[in-house]
């Protein structure tokens, strides 16, 4: 989010104590003085620092577990920049679960080749052995009625939509969902069960498998 100015009746910026910028008067060719803007790069250093904090916190605790206040003092930064540069918590917790998501470099590409892409990475996620940032948030998060509507917004934007666009023909977003299902539905199977049994299967099986998948469920429904 910009930064204004501090003109006439405006506020001035609000100052980043930990990376050490703020308003700076300077003199002009006038002889007056004037209020510099933070550098730019300063901003976006400060901003990658709430969304480390942010999905480190939001993995440890929770949605409801975590504070603004406690974003900022991870981060170090002032916690008035968290709502200026974010908005709300909840906006902060929907970009950084967009910020860890590779679905949608996953369904970017050739359409003929997507329900493949899909099934890759579907093994991959199994092939894993650590948890991922964006699986713990999901975990100590679910229930929240703001992550609901995050989710929501979170499942629309980076998966149904992207997926749809790439089909041909009619229920382009019914089969979208279809494929959706078969990806958001392996999460919650995958931490509840764990996967020992399919990281001993062959992955390329796996693969053909998933591929099989999600080419039926990509396809044209019958009419």
């Amino acid at each position: 989010m910009r930064v204004e100015e501090h003109t006439g009746g405006v506020p001035p910026p609000i100052a980043d104590e930990a990376a050490g910028t703020g308003p700076d008067p300077v003199g002009d060719e006038g002889g007056t003085s004037r209020t510099r803007r933070r550098p730019k790069r300063d901003r976006e250093a400060t901003r990658r620092r709430i969304l480390h904090a942010a999905r480190d916190l939001f993995g440890e605790h929770g949605y409801d577990g975590v504070t603004v206040r406690m974003i900022a003092a991870r981060a170090e930064a002032n916690m008035a920049l968290v709502n200026r540069y974010f908005g709300s918590k909840a906006a902060l917790f929907g970009e950084v679960l967009a910020g860890e998501s590779t679905l949608r470099g996953v369904i970017a590409g050739d359409p003929e080749g997507l329900p493949r892409r899909l099934a890759e990475h579907f093994v991959r996620q199994i092939g894993q052995s650590h948890v991922t940032s964006i699986s713990r948030m999901l975990d100590r998060s679910a229930g929240q009625p703001e992550v609901k509507e995050i989710l929501l917004h979170y499942l629309e934007e980076q998966i149904v939509e992207p997926m749809a666009a790439q089909l041909d023909g009619p229920d382009a977003r019914a089969r979208a969902l279809l494929a959706s299902t078969i990806i958001m539905g392996g999460g919650p199977v995958r931490r509840l069960l764990g996967t020992g049994d399919l990281r001993a299967a062959d992955p390329a099986e796996l693969t053909e498998r998933l591929t099989a998948m999600f080419t039926a469920a990509l396809a044209p429904l019958p009419r």
